[in-house]
């Protein structure tokens, strides 16, 4: 089996920290999005190795299991083992029995965005098993769970603009349907609990435990319950000021441009962001980071117009 480098994909130090995960993911996910790269069999495979990595480095617990495997794998090579000789089965994930062997399964934005469904490489599932759900178009999960005592845990991902709506999923727990509501507002990481007699009725103990894993946007970047984007301005409107809209998860929003507004001017809109879980009524706010759009195709007239401003403001 091929040791993944997690770390060398995503071009980042191994004590790299989340944020730099992130900013490295996203700007290796809009390079080899599908929609830059139509028909690009290369980039779809880019895309998709990218995404296994940020799976793995952005979980505390498989970035910790990972490190601890990196670190038994690399001293083994120094010793000069081979990797036909190292013992990989000590490092498998528990696969509980039944478990439905697929090559389909995991992130839900992959199935979004190539139509498909992400496939994993063969390491990514013997090292972290199965537990992340099968998903479809329709919405419907059906959970690869984990017990714990008396509890069962799953792991649902939803997009950001779930997050931001709420939606309603349909996951699967050992045969039996359970449609699931995220309120507006939900974090990353939040565990919904759902006692088990509500879902098996009868005397059943114990409780299903839903972790919510947000995907990251290729645009749009959350922080607590504000909302960060940058946004293509015209570079005259940023010195003349103006009016601009920008479309978000709540509908269409026009904001006002000051006059001599800089490259990388930031505006907050306020409560314009997440809506606060459990207060949907109250709103993070958004900001907007204006970036200069440089006009093309300008015409000799207009190219001489600048050509004199420049020369006048030497001047002075």
């Amino acid at each position: 089996m091929e040791f993944k480098d997690y770390y060398k994909i995503l071009g980042v130090e191994r004590n790299a920290s989340l944020d730099d995960i992130k900013k490295a993911y996203r700007k290796l996910a809009q390079k080899y999005h599908p929609d830059r790269n139509p028909g690009n069999k290369e980039a779809e495979e880019k895309f998709k190795e990218i995404n296994e990595a940020y799976e793995v480095l952005s979980d505390p617990e498989k970035r910790r299991k990972y490190d601890n495997l990196g670190t038994s794998w690399f001293n083994f090579q120094q010793q000069g083992g081979r990797a036909d000789q190292f013992n990989w089965s000590d490092w498998f994930a528990y696969e509980p029995v039944g478990t439905r062997r697929s090559r389909r399964t995991g992130f839900s934005y992959l199935d979004e965005i190539l139509g498909s469904g992400g496939t994993f490489s063969d390491f990514f599932e013997k090292i972290f098993g199965f537990n992340f759900g099968d998903f479809t178009r329709q919405g419907q999960t059906k959970a690869k769970t984990t017990r714990d005592s008396k509890d069962i845990k799953t792991e649902l991902y939803i997009t950001l603009e779930e997050a931001y709506k709420g939606t309603s999923k349909i996951i699967e727990i050992e045969g039996k349907k359970i449609e699931l509501k995220i309120k507006p507002g939900i974090v990353d990481g939040q565990i919904l609990r759902i006692p088990l007699r509500n879902v098996f009725g009868g005397n059943h103990t114990g409780d299903l435990l839903v972790t919510v894993r947000i995907q990251p946007h290729k645009k749009v970047e959350r922080k607590g319950d504000d909302l960060h984007v940058e946004v293509p301005i015209d570079i005259f409107k940023l010195i003349l000021g103006g009016e601009s809209k920008i479309r978000t998860f709540g509908g269409l929003i026009k904001f006002k441009i000051p006059p001599r507004s800089q490259n990388g001017t930031i505006l907050r809109l306020k409560g314009q962001g997440m809506p606060k879980y459990n207060n949907p009524n109250e709103r993070g706010d958004l900001y907007l980071k204006l970036v200069a759009k440089i006009p093309e195709n300008l015409s000799d007239k207009e190219l001489q117009i600048l050509k004199e401003m420049q020369q006048s403001r030497e001047k002075n």
